[in-house]
């Protein structure tokens, strides 16, 4: 994600930060290659104009001149503006007063409604709703079937009437029984391009179920037309945020710094990924982080805590202080790590990873060890010390691998259940989970 313009503004960065002084003229040229980089990232031109003016106005002042760390008082004057750029402050979706709430998801065919219907129903299961899925997008052939998919993957029933060709109708019906839900999600039909008969089924639907939000979705990759997009649904239909999707795919990042100053509408929500739980909160402060490759370590720590059970880091904590911990322990444990999602984009949250470049974890290499765990009996996963050269021999003949490959891994398993039982005799490990 944005992985082009963090690169190019990293460069820039180490350029102003390895300057002991710096003056107007070193300023200026800086901002002229950040004003290059968001160009070349498909940012509106009259956004980047007027971010570039208000940094300078900042940036050149004796303040900043003066200070003891020239560089990073400018670095910081970015990220703020950044900020801004992206909307502030984090806008959460509207909420009905009384359930229950209702979503219109408004969009061009291909943007990614039907999977951000779905995504936007697991997360409403996580926090405790009752979701219901509407399938009134009755023009794209097997939208009904996709949404139906995708609903059985996350258990959230889905209502449909396939013998209906009016999407007002299954709209309204779905609404009258609709009572016991928290949340009513509405997939509307998209086209390839704005044409009348879109918006007009649209605001037909709009001004019959009276959702609580209208949220338009675009697809993060088509840069400026997302923004056009956007500015185009917002004065035809009135939308009240976007969604963006296929965030994790756009190198560039022009939609997401263009759209809240040229449509006025908040960025509400941001799809990350394939999965169904691949759903973020558009937060723009830890985006601008991201983009400047500072890292987002408040999201990391939320997904380690949605993914990680505190009843589980209990038991492993005493199975520590027992030395029970074996490999059937580590294998949860690895396979809990992976449900965050790609371990690549795990690691651009740490600081200064981000602008490393292209980061790349050897998923090959964890198949593997997966496979080695795999290939033991109960008794070595349990206990490994028992694991003698021929046991070796077998576990390395049954996965696959090479008896040096198993020899790795079982030597760093010790040392790596030495040092745990270092942290948690002490209670030290305690401390250090995530609560």
């Amino acid at each position: 994600m944005f992985d082009e313009l963090t690169g190019r503004l990293g460069q820039v960065f180490r350029a102003l930060r390895d300057r002991g002084k710096l003056t107007e003229d070193n300023i200026r040229e800086s901002l002229r290659e950040v004003r290059r980089a968001l160009l070349e990232a498909d940012v509106h031109f009259e956004v980047v104009r007027d971010f570039i003016r208000r940094v300078e106005a900042k940036a050149v002042g004796q303040d900043v001149l003066r200070s003891i760390q020239p560089g990073q008082q400018v670095i910081k004057i970015v990220h703020d503006e950044l900020v801004a750029l992206l909307g502030g402050e984090t806008v959460e979706l509207a909420r009905a007063k009384t359930p229950p709430t209702v979503i219109l998801l408004a969009g061009l065919q291909g943007s990614g409604k039907t999977t951000l219907a779905a995504k936007l129903a697991r997360r409403a299961q996580k926090r405790g709703d009752r979701p219901l899925l509407v399938a009134a997008d009755l023009v794209r052939p097997a939208a009904i079937d996709q949404l139906e998919v995708l609903g059985r993957e996350c258990a959230v029933p889905v209502f449909a009437r396939r013998e209906v060709q009016d999407a007002v109708a299954v709209a309204t019906e779905a609404l009258r029984g609709a009572q016991g839900y928290d949340l009513v999600i509405i997939d509307s039909a998209g086209r390839l391009h704005v044409d009348a008969a879109m918006m007009a089924e649209l605001r037909a639907l709009k001004a019959a179920i009276k959702p609580a939000e209208t949220l338009l979705v675009v697809d993060a990759m088509t840069g400026q037309d997302a923004v056009r997009t956007a500015s185009t649904f917002d004065a035809d239909l009135g939308i009240d945020g976007v969604a963006l999707t296929k965030l994790d795919g756009d190198a560039r990042g022009g939609a997401a710094l263009s759209i809240r100053t040229v449509t006025g509408k908040p960025i509400k929500l941001a799809s990350v990924g394939e999965r169904i739980d691949a759903l973020d909160v558009f937060h723009p402060e830890r985006m601008a982080s991201r983009i400047l490759g500072m890292g987002d370590v408040v999201s990391l720590v939320e997904k380690a805590q949605e993914a990680f059970d505190e009843g589980e880091a209990e038991k492993l904590e005493a199975k520590l202080r027992k030395e029970g911990f074996g490999f059937d322990d580590f294998l949860s444990q690895l396979r809990q790590l992976r449900k965050l999602g790609p371990l690549e984009d795990m690691l651009k949250m740490l600081p200064g990873m981000g602008a490393i470049g292209d980061l790349k974890v050897d998923e090959r290499a964890l198949r593997q060890i997966e496979g080695m765990i795999c290939a033991m009996t109960p008794e070595e996963r349990r206990r490994p010390q028992i694991i003698d050269g021929s046991r070796r021999q077998r576990i390395a003949r049954g996965s696959g691998t090479t008896v040096q490959d198993l020899n790795r891994l079982l030597k760093q398993f010790m040392q790596m259940r030495e040092l745990m039982k270092r942290l948690g005799g002490g209670g030290r490990l305690g401390r250090v989970r995530m609560r």
